[in-house]
């Protein structure tokens, strides 16, 4: 399968890349087999993802999915941001090539890491739904 045209413009523009000096909270998950390596930085207001910011190191599908999970919760409620999932990510680019889903699960992970490091941050409970299963990490085993 060649990638989307979607794929392919947030691999070519990606959004949103950078740090945030002042973030609110920090993720980063990777990968060593796969060699991909995603670390996402969130501005939070009263509960809302006011910026939010990402360095990729891999393929042109790590960058396409960072970029893509970025846009998808910039200006969304924290319980919003909860809810990305591998799949969605996957569906807004108009699909991946099975051997880059693992791409998706990488750019969730990161947003997931980076809500449980803004919770960590303010002492309270880090919920349910940002806890990352590192068995998941690469469907081709590699997690």
């Amino acid at each position: 399968m060649m990638y989307s045209e979607k794929v392919m413009d947030h691999f070519n523009h990606p959004r949103n890349v950078g740090e945030l000096e002042d973030a609110d909270g920090v993720g980063q998950v990777g990968n060593p087999v796969c060699g991909d390596i995603m670390k996402v930085y969130l501005k939070i207001t009263d509960g809302v993802i006011e910026d939010v910011k990402f360095k990729t190191f891999g393929c042109g599908s790590a960058i396409a999915t960072s970029s893509m999970a970025t846009e998808m919760i910039k200006g969304k409620t924290i319980q919003e941001a909860l809810t990305l999932t591998n799949a969605a990510v996957a569906e807004a680019l108009d699909g991946l090539p099975a051997h880059k889903m693992h791409c998706s699960v990488l750019a969730e992970e990161a947003v997931k890491a980076a809500l449980a490091d803004y919770y960590t941050r303010r002492g309270e409970p880090v919920p349910p739904e940002c806890r990352i299963d590192d068995a998941d990490s690469c469907p081709l085993g590699h997690g």
